[in-house]
């Protein structure tokens, strides 16, 4: 079975958020952590990840993706302190 990941990364003083869908969580995260990824996350030094989910259904991620990036910071703030009120970084848990 295939999995697909919907995220949040953000950088070191978690004041800058990025939501992102895989389908490979390590890998990911391994590369904004590396900066093998220009643009924004590289820009803002994107390279903690704070929150994920997990689906079978890669449509299902990318909705949830989009509703994530539609939603306002205030939404995306509740939704990382609901399991991660400490904004650990999660990469370690997952590899």
């Amino acid at each position: 079975m295939k999995y697909y990941y919907v995220y949040i990364a953000t950088n070191p003083q978690n004041n800058v958020f990025y939501t992102g869908v895989t389908n490979n969580l390590i890998r990911r995260i391994y590369e904004h952590k590396q900066k093998l990824v220009s643009g924004f996350t590289e820009k803002y030094n994107i390279n903690k990840l704070v929150f994920y989910e997990v689906y079978e259904d890669i449509n299902e991620a990318i909705r949830r993706e989009k509703q994530i990036k539609g939603g306002s910071r205030e939404k995306k703030l509740k939704l990382i302190e609901k399991t991660n009120s400490n904004y650990e970084d999660l990469y370690s848990s997952i590899i």
